[in-house]
């Protein structure tokens, strides 16, 4: 008995299904990924503020300067700003650093994993974190802080648009 061969429209629709979920798995893996890098960052900087504790900041500031032969104003507003810094504040910066690398893992294991709660989770979170980081762009204005929250928003328009995509075809 011969089977049926499919026609070329069917074989054409699979192609494309096919291509469009590997593109998803894709942008799910490169979002998983810069979670994950976040993590490691936020994870490095809850270290490092951490080992601080106990130590002079201002002090290792001025050796840091001394060393690098640098000089002038912002370095003199830094090393200010640096003699303020105490070990309640480091000790607050560490763990709260250490709690958002932990969020991040979970955000970014969850994506690369391909599970829907993780994109959710990361909805939230993005839309949670705007106003706040809206707000530092205006007060604090710096062309990385624009960058960060376009990423942010790319990240935000991304996955409402898999969300929206895959509601789509269950309805």
């Amino acid at each position: 008995m011969n089977k049926p061969s499919p026609s070329a429209e069917a074989v054409q629709l699979a192609d494309a299904t096919t291509r469009s979920k590997r593109n998803e798995s894709r942008g799910l893996l490169l979002v998983g990924l810069f979670k994950m890098s976040k993590a490691v960052f936020f994870g490095a900087l809850a270290a490092g503020a951490l080992n601080l504790v106990h130590r002079n900041v201002g002090d290792l500031a001025q050796q840091l300067v001394d060393a690098l032969h640098m000089d002038g104003h912002l370095v003199n507003v830094l090393l200010d700003k640096a003699d303020l810094i105490d070990n309640h504040h480091l000790r607050q910066a560490g763990i709260l650093s250490f709690a958002y690398s932990i969020v991040c893992v979970i955000e970014g294991t969850g994506l690369m994993l391909r599970k829907t709660w993780a994109e959710y989770f990361t909805v939230v979170l993005t839309v949670a974190a705007l106003p706040y980081e809206s707000y530092e762009v205006i007060a604090h204005f710096s062309g990385f802080k624009v960058g960060l929250l376009g990423l942010n928003l790319a990240v935000l328009v991304y996955l409402l648009w898999l969300l929206r995509r895959m509601r789509l075809k269950q309805g």
